[in-house]
Parts: C-alpha cells; sequence; structure tokens
C-alpha cells in the first residue's frame, strides 16, 4: 500500500511543481497577472486553479495519513502566489516521504473513514486508495494543467507524466 501511495503522490506532485513554474513562467512572459491565471477556471462550477492545487495536496496528505494511521498536518488555504503554491506541494511530499512505509502494513484491509456531504463513509484502504483517493487525486492535478493549458501555457503531455 505504501507503494501505491506515497511515491505516486509524491512523483505527480512533483510533476504538478513542474505544471506550476511553467504557468509562473508564462504569466512573466506575457505580462498576464499570476493573480488572473491562478483565479482561472474552465467552467464556473469548477474550482480555480488556486484551489485546484490546494486540494490535491490535501487529498495526498489526507490519504497518506489515513493509511498510515496518523493525523495529516492542518494546511491552512492562505496561498495567494505560484511561489506559496509550490511551497505547499513541497511540504506536502516532505511530509508524505517523511511516513515509514511500515505503517502501511495491512492498510489494505484497514477500514478507512472519510466523510462526504455529512456522511460517514467507511472502506478498505485498498478500495479507499483505488477508487477514491487516487481518482480524486488525479483529478486536482490534471484539472490544473487543464486550466493552465486553456490559458495558452506551453504544456506537454511530458510536463504532466514526467519521465520514469
Amino acid at each position: 500500500m505504501y507503494e501505491a501511495s506515497v511515491p505516486v503522490f509524491a512523483r505527480m506532485l512533483r510533476q504538478l511543481l513542474v505544471i506550476l513554474a511553467k504557468g509562473e513562467g508564462h504569466a512573466s512572459r506575457s505580462g498576464t497577472d499570476p493573480s488572473k491565471l491562478l483565479a482561472s477556471r474552465l467552467h464556473a462550477g469548477m474550482y480555480p486553479l488556486l484551489k485546484q492545487v490546494q486540494v490535491a495536496a490535501d487529498a495526498a496528505l489526507r490519504a497518506g495519513a489515513a493509511l498510515a494511521q496518523r493525523e495529516p498536518p492542518r494546511l491552512e488555504d492562505t496561498e495567494q502566489s505560484f511561489s506559496e503554491l509550490a511551497a505547499r506541494v513541497n511540504a506536502t511530499v516532505a511530509w508524505l516521504e517523511s511516513l515509514d512505509p511500515a505503517l502501511f502494513e495491512g492498510a489494505e484491509d484497514r477500514i478507512v473513514h472519510r466523510h462526504a456531504r455529512g456522511q460517514a463513509l467507511p472502506s478498505p484502504g485498498r478500495a479507499y486508495l483505488l477508487h477514491h483517493a487516487l481518482p480524486k487525486f488525479y483529478f486536482h492535478v490534471t484539472t490544473a494543467y487543464a486550466i493552465l493549458r486553456h490559458e495558452g501555457v506551453e504544456l506537454r503531455k511530458g510536463d504532466f507524466m514526467g519521465k520514469i
């Protein structure tokens, strides 16, 4: 469970840093106000870029914490710049990588409790990771990528995927 979670989250969060750096560079080169990019969204009913990044980081933290039976650090949603978002992502990676893999032993069958819309939703760790935590995380990272791409940032699939 450790290998299917922490390294996956950490790797994709590092790619999110690449994506954010390209967004910041684009703003600088084009004279676009960075706060305009951070407020951009694909649809009025969706979160803006800034919130997409915050939620992606939170999703990774919560998943790692739930599987390792640890309390995640509480991150305030105070970021207002690309550099502050990068600091949040870096802090998330550092915390995830501080988790001892031994904490994940037996996590596949351990019941994880999450809440959605005021309802408790318990599930075995494996199902939680594969059917909730990873899809949620990838959704928000992908949406962050898509927002910047939609705003004209020169991004390629390799910026999302990275190298193995």
